[in-house]
């Protein structure tokens, strides 16, 4: 009987009814990529396919419990850290990865809500910033969002990307992922304190897909709790990132989602195409 565990990958984030991001999506690319995922929830959103209505955040007090009990009964190989929808679940979320600065953690903020929405608070880039980017393993941003929190660090507002991420690693960040789907092609740059590490361009899928960073981030977290190093966590995790864009389908009325099971139905596929005719 096999009775060895997967790596067990910790994701904080909010949760997404629909899947397409947030926690439950961390856990369907963890599962794709041969992990477990266990969760810590930051907040419940209302939405669809279209559009996000509304999230109510959950209680730092019980962010911290849920970490608490899980990281005391099982070893966690990873954290992932989503959308902590507020400053104070930051400050909650900070405390716990400091107990365990061995692990790498990945961090894939969310500011993506315009408007007053709690997601786009100043508090949350100052705190997201200050507490959580120093004890970064990898910082994986669009470079908008990147601009967004070295500013909070320096309150410099005519910031260039280089600039930005210059301060960032500084700060205490290992490496900075940039994933710009604003150009021509899906652009992805890796830096360190050396400078760029590496940089990969891919085709833009066709359609408007949502979870693309949050897919990337949890792919780069399976990879690095199976133990690669961060330059081919990285590729390992855009090669698989590729594929579900690529298989992305439309299950209601807005934007495609990933299909992170993408692998499960070409073998089906080929199976069937194996079958002997009657």
């Amino acid at each position: 009987m096999h009775t060895e565990s997967p790596p067990i990958l910790l994701t904080f984030g909010l949760s997404d009814p629909t899947s397409a991001t947030g926690v439950q999506a961390d856990l369907l690319t963890f599962a794709s990529m041969g992990g477990y995922g266990v969760s810590v929830l930051t907040g419940y959103s209302s939405q669809d396919s279209r559009a996000c209505d509304e999230v109510q955040p959950i209680d730092p007090d019980w962010i911290a419990d849920q970490a608490r009990m899980l990281l005391e009964d099982m070893p966690v190989a990873a954290f992932k850290v989503g959308s902590a929808v507020n400053a104070e679940n930051v400050a909650a979320i900070a405390e716990i990865v400091a107990d365990y600065d061995e692990t790498p953690l990945v961090v894939a903020p969310d500011f993506g809500l315009a408007g007053e929405h709690l997601l786009s608070a100043d508090e949350l880039r100052e705190a997201t910033a200050s507490l959580l980017v120093p004890q970064a393993s990898v910082l994986d941003v669009s470079p908008a969002s990147a601009v967004a929190l070295a500013q909070t660090v320096t309150e410099n507002e005519n910031l260039s990307l280089d600039e930005a991420v210059s301060i960032l690693l500084e700060n205490g960040c290992e490496f900075i992922l940039v994933s710009d789907n604003n150009s021509p092609q899906f652009t992805h740059t890796l830096y360190s304190d050396g400078g760029v590490i590496r940089e990969d361009a891919w085709d833009r899928p066709p359609h408007n897909v949502a979870g693309a960073i949050d897919t990337l981030a949890a792919a780069v977290t399976a990879m690095l709790a199976n133990g690669l190093a961060v330059p081919e966590a990285v590729r390992e995790a855009q090669e698989y990132l590729q594929q579900v864009l690529e298989n992305a389908f439309r299950p209601g009325m807005g934007r495609h989602f990933p299909d992170r099971f993408f692998w499960a139905r070409s073998e089906e596929t080929d199976q069937e195409s194996d079958a002997p005719k009657a």
